[in-house]
């Protein structure tokens, strides 16, 4: 084990922990939204936390001295770039729900370790053996998931097309807050960013699914306030909002952004897991069993190998 690894205190392997079963019931709570479009659940979710995350933003924006505002307001491109790849990895990854099954859609959104391994090709930076072994399993699992999903009801491929395209988006948010999270304070860093994204996913739905400029349950702007949704939409903000995507944040000032991808790959069987349970997905086919299986591995590898290679040069 790395140094670096060695020396992770154990608080943040607690709340890594809480995160995982938080990140990975997302899924189904989102299904649960019934009859709501993908935008528009993605922008009440982003609008929902940064209301959670406001308060500790404005406590420690108050507690910090000129030196730590003045960088903080240096960062703020950095911030809403940070910003618009979740606006993007969301905006995607909700979509891609309502055209395939909760499964197909985890495993794809989850396979950013993948992603982090081509980033290293193009950027003349080859991987190790084991994580070419690793991403090379695991994009083998991903076509045998889509080769196989066309026998599986609601399963579609531009859905697990979607879904990836929300892994490859998420890259760009986990580098960002590996960079500026070794100094800047969390709330500081989650509040703007999430704020970002829930204003570009709000004007993202209005223009691509008619959102409204109100309360209206189905279709507003606001809609999440209504009886019907504020019990589900308070849930991700406070679950997978706060504990989840704001406790990974916290532990990236410990954790490798790999090692958290690592950790985070069993997403998808804990969040099927969940989805099956409260019955909004069925059991997976062999094929997405097999091919998710494959794709776990892989990403296994990917990651396992690339905590030591993490550990010595840290992403910057």
């Amino acid at each position: 084990m790395s140094s670096e690894s060695s020396e992770i205190p154990l608080h943040a392997w607690l709340i890594m922990g809480i995160a995982l079963f938080a990140v990975s019931s997302a899924g189904a709570v989102f299904e649960m939204i019934d009859g709501v479009a993908g935008l528009t659940k993605a922008a009440w979710r982003l609008q929902a936390t940064s209301l959670v995350l406001l308060p500790g933003f404005l406590l420690q924006y108050s507690r910090a001295d000129s030196a730590l505002r003045h960088e903080w307001r240096g960062s703020l491109g950095l911030l809403c770039a940070s910003g618009l790849c979740l606006a993007l990895h969301f905006g995607t990854w909700l979509v891609s729900l309502d055209m395939t099954t909760l499964t197909h859609s985890l495993l794809f959104v989850t396979a950013h370790p993948l992603v982090i391994i081509v980033g290293l090709w193009l950027l003349r930076r080859p991987a190790t053996r084991m994580q070419s072994v690793g991403a090379l399993v695991g994009f083998v699992g991903a076509a045998v998931v889509v080769g196989g999903g066309g026998e599986e009801a609601g399963v579609s491929l531009y859905g697990d097309f979607l879904a990836f395209l929300g892994a490859v988006t998420v890259v760009g948010y986990l580098v960002i807050g590996r960079m500026v999270r070794g100094w800047m304070p969390l709330f500081l860093y989650a509040f703007p960013v999430t704020a970002v994204s829930a204003v570009l996913l709000t004007g993202w739905a209005i223009y691509a699914e008619g959102l409204t400029f109100d309360l209206a349950e189905m279709t507003g702007a606001f809609g999440w306030v209504s009886a019907a949704w504020v019990g589900y939409v308070a849930y991700l903000a406070l679950g997978p909002g706060l504990a989840g995507h704001t406790g990974i944040n916290a532990v990236l000032r410990w954790i490798p952004p790999l090692t958290i991808s690592m950790i985070l790959i069993m997403e998808p069987v804990i969040g099927s897991v969940i989805g099956w349970v409260v019955g909004v997905d069925n059991v997976p086919g062999v094929w997405t069993l097999v091919g998710g299986l494959l794709m776990v591995a892989g990403l296994a590898l990917v990651t396992l190998d690339g905590e030591s290679n993490d550990s010595a040069e840290p992403v910057d």
